[in-house]
């Protein structure tokens, strides 16, 4: 497809047109990777921005669950709302069971809900390597809020953080137990803790479960970007959706702080600044690989330090001086 012809369709919100568009910046080759930049090019004029919300948290914590009632909450109030949900690949053959339509029924047959499912493949930090892209053409396609469910590993995945407007850690009831697995690094990014399943009989260790998040958070430092009372836990339910408008007002109003406060556009440059020295180191290890001269010279040098023949360092050093040697 001609690209300005997909652009434009994409701006008039054709579904099909943003799902190939995806399809085509996720993809390696080098001349889709051609097409794909002109693609978000072409969009960047477009100037339609979304609320950009990650969710994370562990395996069985119910964030498909929670993402189906929520967004369809927010459909219920007359928003578009995109997901882009990052599955877990498999070390061995790459693959990924990418079953997030299936879990979120409901909202994949809503006209107005987007659902993409990705292969985390070799990417760390919960998220795939095109997800940045991913939302800026759900943006371009008009939908008002952007989902990004990370895989689920855990309290790596801060990445996700690096790529939205809002933070939401999604959290099960437990206790003290369950606070010592959740690490500093992952709640001082967190804008919203969300203890999930406060309903039946886990309601009452759900709001225990909350009011220790809760705690742990008074002790962390204020960061300058949060206005009073910032981050905070709250306790939700996505099966009985208890908790959901008043999650979403948080979210607005600390969205709404932060654009007055300057913060919001702010934080959008400094991802997009991050995001390119991202792609430069990228570049760097993607040209020693399809460089046969510097590959080999790697392999000689691994040798050498697996020999003990060679420091870790003194190897790197050779490596790095071969590349500025190269014009690199």
């Amino acid at each position: 497809m001609d690209i300005a012809d997909l652009a434009t369709r994409i701006t008039s919100g054709d579904r099909r047109a943003l799902a190939r568009a995806i399809t085509l910046v996720e993809s390696g080759r080098a001349d889709h990777r051609e097409r794909a930049q002109a693609l978000l090019a072409a969009l960047l004029s477009n100037g339609r921005q979304a609320l950009r919300i990650g969710l994370s948290g562990t395996p069985g914590v119910g964030k498909s669950t929670f993402i189906e009632s929520f967004g369809m909450m927010l459909i219920g109030k007359g928003l578009k709302v995109a997901v882009l949900a990052v599955d877990p690949s498999s070390a061995r053959s790459g693959g990924s069971i990418l079953g997030d339509k299936t879990r979120m029924e409901r909202l994949s047959r809503d006209p107005k809900a987007f659902i993409r499912p990705s292969p985390s493949q070799s990417t760390l930090g919960g998220v795939a390597r095109r997800t940045r892209e991913a939302v800026s053409l759900c943006e371009a396609a008009g939908f008002d809020v952007v989902l990004i469910e990370t895989v689920g590993v855990g309290q790596s995945e801060t990445m996700v953080a690096e790529m939205t407007d809002l933070f939401v850690l999604l959290m099960a009831p437990g206790g003290g137990d369950e606070l010592q697995g959740v690490k500093r690094g992952i709640m001082e990014m967190a804008d919203l803790i969300l203890v999930n399943k406060a309903d039946g009989d886990l309601e009452p260790a759900a709001r225990r479960t909350c009011a220790d998040y809760a705690g742990a958070l008074h002790l962390l430092r204020r960061r300058p970007q949060d206005p009073e009372g910032f981050p905070k836990a709250m306790c939700v339910s996505a099966l009985s959706e208890a908790g959901l408008e008043t999650a979403w007002d948080e979210m607005q109003a600390l969205a709404d702080w932060r654009r007055e406060h300057g913060f919001f556009d702010a934080r959008r440059a400094d991802q997009a600044r991050f995001w390119f020295g991202e792609e430069v180191r990228r570049g760097l290890l993607a040209r020693l690989d399809h460089d046969p001269a510097l590959r080999q010279r790697m392999e000689t040098l691994g040798t050498a330090v697996a020999a003990g023949e060679a420091t870790v360092a003194g190897a790197v050093a050779e490596i790095l001086a071969e590349i500025g040697a190269r014009g690199g």
